[in-house]
């Protein structure tokens, strides 16, 4: 095989990769800033989880680097296509072979392993000694906005999008699921950023479906960094105490219940 044919495979996969990210991340980070935060503001004002909105400042710089954050995702998708390329990634086709019930079930495994890896990684992004390099960007955000989803460093948009190649190599997951996988973590993302607590609480104040993070306990995590490192399921911070002390309080309020605290005997 020639080189040019063989740049061009790359350049069009790599455009297509980043329009696909691109597409979906512009089009949940607006819709949930549009939706949310601009035309549900008055109705679900006392959900917002802060006094204050982000400036208009905020959101451009924010938007605009998660341009150069899709940019890296989609340049790192360049490995699965190489290894695929060049045999070492059958597990892809291997994956669709083994049919439907097998697609939902590797989903369900790339959601869980991609949340002990965020979990893990963000959780080591805030030692003194990666903070600045890895992580500080995003953190410039103090009030997030559905644009904060994508909003990293170089070397922190590195180190999520590594983690589909990674997974690719170890679990045979077809691309389809992927795709799925992706749409998955930028809608929890988004809705993650959004400032207004939209998660149901049961009868006591707690989150009706209380393994899941909610808007509440990423928001926390932006407001005092040290606590609450989790994406998708709050188990993580449980299990090894970074759960923010007053973080079923603060969310008992935002969804306008009162927290029982005798349920917790």
């Amino acid at each position: 095989m020639s080189l040019s044919p063989t740049l061009t495979a790359y350049a069009q996969h790599w455009v297509t990769n980043l329009s696909y990210d691109l597409s979906r991340y512009a089009m949940f980070a607006i819709a949930v800033w549009l939706v949310i935060c601009v035309l549900l503001r008055v109705p679900l004002a006392r959900r917002k989880l802060r006094d204050t909105s982000p400036a208009a400042r905020q959101l451009i710089t924010e938007f605009a680097t998660s341009l150069r954050t899709v940019a890296i995702f989609s340049t790192v998708g360049l490995i699965a296509f190489t290894l695929e390329r060049v045999g070492m990634l059958p597990g892809a086709a291997f994956a669709l072979r083994l049919g439907w019930s097998w697609g939902v079930a590797s989903l369900i495994l790339m959601i869980l392993g991609h949340d002990a890896y965020f979990y893990w990684t963000h959780r080591a992004m805030h030692d003194p000694r990666l903070f600045r390099a890895f992580h500080r960007r995003h953190h410039r955000s103090h009030n997030p906005s559905p644009f904060s989803a994508y909003s990293f460093d170089v070397a922190e948009a590195a180190v999520m999008a590594a983690f589909v190649p990674i997974w690719m190599l170890l679990v045979p997951t077809s691309w389809p699921v992927v795709g799925l996988f992706m749409l998955h973590q930028i809608v929890r993302n988004t809705i993650g950023h959004c400032g207004y607590e939209l998660f149901p609480a049961n009868a006591e104040g707690r989150p009706l479906l209380g393994f899941l993070t909610t808007v509440t306990h990423h928001d926390l995590h932006h407001a005092q960094a040290g606590w609450n490192y989790g994406l998708y399921f709050s188990w993580w911070d449980r299990w090894m105490g970074t759960e923010h002390p007053e973080y079923l309080t603060r969310f008992a309020a935002a969804s306008g219940r009162r927290l029982e605290l005798q349920s917790a005997a």
